[in-house]
């Protein structure tokens, strides 16, 4: 089953610039890494610039789980940590598909 993922992040005051870079690496790293992962895209707020969704879709939940324990994830986890305001709000979907 498809899995979708949504989840909003809160940064800290002035860490645009380093969140997004920093995010974008990641991106990369999951598009080249994880052939179990469909898309993995960053959004900001237009009202609130502190503010970011991540959208991701995975062929499973196997797939998220890969996600969630690859290196360049826990790393960049790290990086992003001192970055953002509070934990980021997720959740999880299933894809309604034909």
């Amino acid at each position: 089953m498809t899995i979708g993922l949504l989840a909003t992040i809160t940064i800290l005051e002035g860490k645009n610039e380093e969140f997004e870079q920093a995010f974008l690496d990641l991106t990369d790293a999951v598009r080249a890494n994880e052939p179990g992962n469909i898309f993995y895209a960053l959004h900001k707020s237009p009202d609130n610039s502190r503010v970011y969704r991540v959208m991701e879709q995975y062929e499973s939940s196997e797939a998220l789980d890969l996600h969630r324990k690859s290196d360049h994830f826990k790393q960049a986890n790290k990086q992003l940590g001192g970055l953002v305001a509070a934990a980021p709000e997720v959740e999880i979907l299933e894809a309604v598909t034909r």
